[in-house]
């Protein structure tokens, strides 16, 4: 869920455009009814896998010191504590319904009153997207008061590194502004309980950026425009010094290198604002950009580029990328650090300088990384990249030499300016697709993930030593499949440059890729099975192309003219000759009895016209299948698929797994991602879904939960969930 397109939005004038505001946290469900805690009592963690997303923003608090937040593109908003050294996420109790608020367009923070704190959340501006919201806080966002926009905010879109587009008026702690891409500029003067649109001089376009950044230089307040052309004529920087009537800037700099303003920083000292700019937004698509410093006492405008995009890169290339991040020193007057960003060639770097611009130094150079408490960050190298997509830059304003930068993955900090480390600890935003608890092993789970592929958790509470599976790298995993009755045997799919299939024969420690693979794996990797004893694997692609069997380990491959196109083969447990597949088109289940050579119609009539399902197998039993349809319910067979029965008991599934029994119970227990009553939630049924109690509670929602649920097959009551953008969570009752 993290590609993104624009689309238009009808330009506010002068209308109110804020609900009433509601206290947090929210309920969930289609009637909003009040949720009761959870009675059984869990306790809720992250899987550790460290960060696994992009770093949208850093923001250190001016005026005390410790205090930093952190906000992602699809995965909430953090707080740095600077005791137990690690970030506490603030955003946990956003629920199922309002999962687009996940994505946390902008934050701001008030100099003058340390504990305030502001989010503005959003995270798609399409038509099927829900509308964005500000939290605020008067504690550090342990709780919030939420007041609903009636415009579309897009955390996840082109131009999500920008900012931040929230700011608090530097006139007046009471007065806000928030800069919105397709919508204007909108004030509020009630610390965000209510917004009005403003006159801007600027106006939207149906594809553009808008706003994209709101900095205060002084007692003026600059606003970034990311629809300018680079003329003179559409100029992409204004300001306001009365907060009532905005002018574009005087003598601002021209060009594709000053297209976008992508982030901006003021010192103080010398009453210089620095601007950092790109030819497009980001945090892809760049190949221009250049650095900027405007003198506000008489409006003199340098250019201070560390280095020029377009020089040669040594291979016969082009250096081509834009800057990004940018933070100046509280304490030393001229000194800023600035990123370049999308510079894939000869890699990101943050550069540094301690007289105005006038001369600058790399840190990359000289930079020593350790990311021995995250490995994966080599992605199957010898060594991690400095960093890719750096559009947030913090500097500490209480220790000149701490400075963290974003990327694609993690957060680097430094204390030197030469070791860097991820300060990461508590972040976790991994788009999570495939959970597996292995029955024995070293391995309590495994997990495949968007962007970073699939990882062997040996602990739950460490990022996994060997990062994540090489040979080959996936960048997103599609399938993952564990030989039930012989669970050394892991097999898995996703998006790789060196092979898109591997298997593993000794639980997913390592791995070895396919021998050979289907021409379609490479474009369009699907989910991939494999049989209960591992002699058989059926692997679909979609719509692209039929399925296809391999009897070999992945030597060889068979299209599959039966097997029912772009449905996910689900094996039988017991039985090695079983696979099971639902075709949603028509609502029918097909089995196959000959180990997947040939399928055959056994149920139909199901439901049709949603590829949104999900088919599991219950352990230990062969014919035992469940089957997810989200609103339309929740269906079991227990004679292979030939007929099921609606379970009563629920009235919406959207994921569901097994776990070790209760203690005395014949049937592993369940869990499900659905809903029994008004609300959904996560549930777990001791007596085969005849009842169920409620697990997580209001503060542990996490957005979206809908792609993957397990239980543990050797802890009772453990129980893992993927999310989309906190990574995997589990859940353990309080004993």
């Amino acid at each position: 869920m993290r590609a993104s397109s624009l689309s238009r939005r009808a330009v506010l004038a002068g209308t109110a455009v804020a609900a009433a505001a509601v206290s947090l946290p929210l309920t969930q469900g289609r009637a909003r009814a009040a949720a009761t805690p959870a009675p059984s009592g869990y306790r809720w963690r992250n899987v550790v896998q460290g960060g696994t997303g992009f770093i949208t923003g850093v923001l250190f608090h001016p005026s005390v010191e410790g205090l930093a937040y952190l906000r992602t593109d699809i995965g909430g908003a953090y707080r740095w504590d600077d005791r137990a050294d690690r970030w506490i996420p603030l955003t946990d109790h956003i629920g199922w319904d309002d999962w687009n608020l996940l994505g946390v367009e902008a934050m701001a923070v008030d100099p003058a009153h340390p504990n305030r704190v502001y989010l503005a959340l959003g995270t798609y501006t399409q038509p099927w997207a829900g509308n964005g919201a500000v939290l605020r806080s008067e504690d550090r966002g342990t709780t919030w008061q939420r007041t609903d926009l009636t415009v579309k905010l897009g955390a996840n879109e082109d131009g999500r590194g920008c900012g931040e587009r929230l700011l608090v008026d530097p006139r007046d702690s009471d007065t806000l502004w928030l800069g919105t891409r397709h919508d204007g500029l909108l004030k509020s003067t009630d610390r965000g309980a209510s917004w009005q649109a403003v006159n801007f001089p600027a106006a939207p376009s149906a594809t553009g950026q808008g706003i994209t950044l709101l900095v205060a230089a002084g007692r003026s307040v600059y606003a970034g425009w990311g629809d300018s052309d680079g003329t003179a004529e559409k100029p992409s920087l204004y300001r306001t010094s009365d907060g009532t009537t905005w002018q574009a800037v005087p003598g601002q700099p021209t060009g594709t290198a000053a297209k976008v303003p992508i982030r901006a920083a003021y010192d103080r000292h010398t009453r210089e604002l620095y601007v950092a700019y790109g030819d497009a937004p980001g945090p892809n698509g760049q190949s221009d950009g250049s650095v900027h410093k405007l003198r506000t006492t008489d409006g003199k405008w340098t250019e201070v580029t560390p280095a020029k995009p377009g020089g040669p890169t040594g291979d016969g290339g082009t250096d081509t990328f834009a800057y990004g991040g940018i933070a100046v020193d509280a304490r030393r007057p001229g000194t800023v650090v600035v990123a370049t960003n999308n510079r894939w060639s000869l890699v990101d770097t943050v550069y540094r300088t301690t007289d105005g611009g006038r001369t600058w130094t790399s840190l990359k150079d000289k930079a020593v990384l350790d990311v021995s408490e995250t490995p994966y960050l080599t992605f199957g190298a010898d060594k991690p990249k400095f960093g890719w997509w750096i559009q947030a830059v913090g500097l500490d304003p209480f220790d000149s030499r701490h400075v963290v930068y974003g990327t694609g993955a993690t957060l680097y900090g430094t204390r030197d300016l030469r070791h860097w480390a991820p300060q990461i600890r508590g972040v976790e935003e991994a788009s999570a697709r495939h959970l597996i608890s292995p029955p024995a092993g070293k391995a309590h789970l495994l997990s495949g993930c968007g962007d970073v592929g699939v990882m062997y958790h040996e602990r739950l509470t460490a990022s996994p030593s060997r990062g994540m599976a090489s040979n080959p790298v996936f960048g997103s995993a599609t399938g993952l499949s564990m030989a039930a009755a012989r669970p050394s045997y892991v097999v898995r799919s996703g998006y790789g440059d060196h092979g898109n299939g591997a298997f593993s024969r000794d639980g997913g420690r390592t791995w070895a890729p396919f021998a050979t693979q289907p021409a379609v794996a490479k474009s369009a990797p699907g989910p991939i099975a494999t049989n209960a004893d591992g002699s058989v694997l059926l692997w679909s692609f979609g719509t692209a192309g039929p399925g296809h069997r391999s009897a070999d380990n992945g030597a060889t491959w068979s299209e599959l003219g039966s097997f029912p196109k772009g449905a996910v083969p689900v094996a039988d447990p017991v039985d090695p000759a079983r696979f099971y597949a639902f075709d949603t088109t028509t609502g029918t289940l097909f089995a196959s009895t000959d180990s997947g050579r040939t399928f055959t119609a056994r149920a139909t009539g199901l439901t049709s016209g949603d590829s949104e399902f999900q088919l599991v197998a219950a352990p230990g039993r062969s014919g035992d299948l469940w089957l997810s349809l989200k609103w339309n319910g929740l269906y079991r067979s227990t004679d292979g698929g030939a007929t099921f029965t609606k379970v009563s008991s629920c009235w919406a599934s959207y994921t569901l797994g097994f776990g070790k029994a209760a203690e005395g119970a014949s049937h592993p227990a369940i869990y499900m991602v659905g809903s029994t009553e008004s609300i959904t939630a996560v549930y777990r049924s001791d007596d085969e879904a005849k009842t169920w109690t409620r697990i997580n509670d209001d503060r542990h929602q996490w957005g979206w939960t809908g792609a993957a649920i397990t239980g543990d097959p050797r802890v009772y009551g453990r129980v893992y969930i993927a999310t989309n953008g906190r990574g995997v969570q589990y859940g353990e009752p309080v004993r």
